[in-house]
């Protein structure tokens, strides 16, 4: 444990060099501004995921009184913040830990529980700041390190946080616990590419080299913006938008992680599993889920907590954050039929495995849409999201030939591609969607014949590209890190006794 710690403190000494010496301008070079729009609109819609602390406007104007949370928004985002945790410890922690052999059961849920809390950690001592705070296109600063800042001493007040309309806020602690579990989740998913065979020291390594360098740049890049407060008048709207993320100035539209989470978690694992190598007796010796209940009862959980993850999303208790949720409850049900479905034609029987699978399927493709797409189009996303999970876990894998144990690539890779490339298609307003132009400085309604599917996707194709290309870089070079100084993975003996018994000491059902 020593060793890893001096691992990790040397992974944290590498970011302070590779931040310091980030320039200040990369912004300017990095990606043209998104086409200014007018920035005066009355009130933004909620059309992203998340919104970082307000800036003061770039303005000689008197500042205006600040403006105070409202209690209602508070309360929904502390009850969604808890409802992602929910997704995870004991959601993901389950769903998992049913899916692989009984003797792994306990070693899926170490590593999901404890990756999870390491997380947690690293996001209040750096985390958030890298990713919310103000530096260039790519990466955030120090302003916020320990969380310094968020609580004011001297006035004895909370500094608060945007949402997506002017005027409203936030607390900024509440904005940091809530975007903390989407990180947590994040790194999470991983473990499921590289179950059973993985060492628990590798796990943890491995997470904080790819949420330092990989997680972080690109939560930066999809979803730091100024605020809408920021924007206080046209002569300010070209400096406010070269401030914002790389991504976030195409326009890319990620309601609530289908980059971020869910693509950027999938290229990880499936490098993974490449590079951990498969499993003693891959593809010879019977490997089936040891347990279908326990699965059930965490997808259920997933579906629950997925709830937070979206509608939360929206940062506020308005009509977005209903939108959100009323697409979540549908779309995953579609997935679930879907899924049913087609392994019904192809099998012969619809399994209990494929409908939680399908679930989770219509859960992550839904996300980049949640608050994005109207109704119609979210049960279509679902839908397709079904059918496209099913092949990514059976016709994908044989064709990629890799050991992805619990098919985080098939399904959150997958869908979550697909997610990303329709919510260019349904958001907009002639398919139903609500039409938010791909201008964030604003976030203003745009006419339906203003908007081009074509032209969206393609920038929603681009976000999916950078993020597949990032993740993967910095997984590759962290899982090589990690196996040249602690060894990626436990010994045969190790992995035939069970990690629960060789890495724990510990049996989920006695012996």
């Amino acid at each position: 444990m020593r060793t890893l710690i001096a691992h990790i403190a040397l992974g944290l000494a590498a970011l302070g060099f590779a931040m310091a010496s980030s320039a200040q301008d990369a912004a300017a070079s990095a990606a043209a501004p998104v086409v200014a729009a007018v920035a005066e609109a009355a009130s933004a819609v909620s059309t992203a995921a998340s919104a970082p602390v307000v800036e003061a406007a770039a303005t000689g104007a008197a500042a205006a009184p600040a403006p105070t949370p409202n209690k209602g928004d508070t309360a929904w985002m502390m009850v969604s913040t808890l409802l992602v945790i929910l997704m995870t410890v004991p959601g993901l922690a389950l769903f998992y830990g049913g899916l692989v052999r009984s003797k792994n059961m306990l070693s899926v849920l170490m590593q999901v529980l404890v990756t999870f809390s390491m997380i947690v950690v690293l996001w209040a001592i750096y985390g958030y700041s890298l990713a919310f705070t103000e530096h260039n296109a790519f990466i955030g600063g120090f302003d916020r390190l320990f969380l310094k800042g968020t609580w004011d001493n001297t006035a004895g007040t909370f500094a608060n946080a945007a949402t997506f309309s002017k005027g409203v806020v936030i607390p900024e602690i509440l904005f940091v616990a809530f975007q903390a579990t989407f990180a947590g989740i994040t790194c999470a998913l991983i473990v499921g590419a590289f179950a059973e065979r993985i060492k628990f020291s590798a796990v943890l390594l491995f997470t904080a080299l790819w949420f330092t360098f990989s997680y972080l740049p690109v939560a930066h890049m999809v979803w730091f913006w100024m605020g809408p407060d920021a924007y206080t008048g046209a002569d300010v709207v070209e400096a406010m938008n070269a401030k914002a993320g790389y991504i976030w100035q195409m326009g890319a539209l990620d309601f609530a992680g289908g980059t971020v989470v869910h693509i950027n978690a999938a290229v990880a694992g499936l490098v993974g599993a490449y590079m951990v190598g498969k499993r003693v007796g891959y593809g010879r010796e019977a490997m089936a889920p040891h347990s279908l209940t326990l699965t059930m009862v965490g997808a259920s959980l997933l579906w629950v907590g997925w709830f937070g993850f979206n509608a939360g999303s929206a940062l506020e208790a308005n009509g977005f954050a209903a939108l959100a949720f009323v697409n979540t409850f549908i779309a995953t049900a579609a997935a679930v039929l879907t899924w049913s479905i087609g392994e019904a034609l192809h099998k012969g029987k619809a399994s209990m495995l494929g409908a939680a699978s399908g679930a989770v399927a219509g859960l992550v493709a839904i996300t980049p849409a949640a608050g994005n797409v109207g109704v119609g189009g979210a049960l279509i996303i679902g839908a397709i999201a079904g059918f496209a999970g099913l092949w990514g876990v059976s016709g994908l894998k044989r064709i990629l030939k890799a050991d992805d144990s619990l098919d985080v690539f098939g399904v959150h890779g997958v869908c979550g591609i697909i997610g990303a490339l329709l919510t260019g298609v349904f958001n907009s307003p002639n398919l139903g969607g609500p039409s938010a132009v791909a201008d964030w400085t604003t976030v203003t309604m745009i006419a339906p014949d203003a908007y081009t599917i074509a032209g969206q996707v393609w920038v929603q194709a681009k976000a999916v590209l950078i993020t597949v290309v990032w993740s993967a870089v910095v997984s590759v070079i962290a899982y090589k890190l990690v196996d040249m100084t602690l060894g990626l993975r436990v010994s045969e003996e190790e992995e035939r006794e069970g990690l629960d018994i060789s890495s724990h000491g510990e049996t989920a059902y006695g012996r």
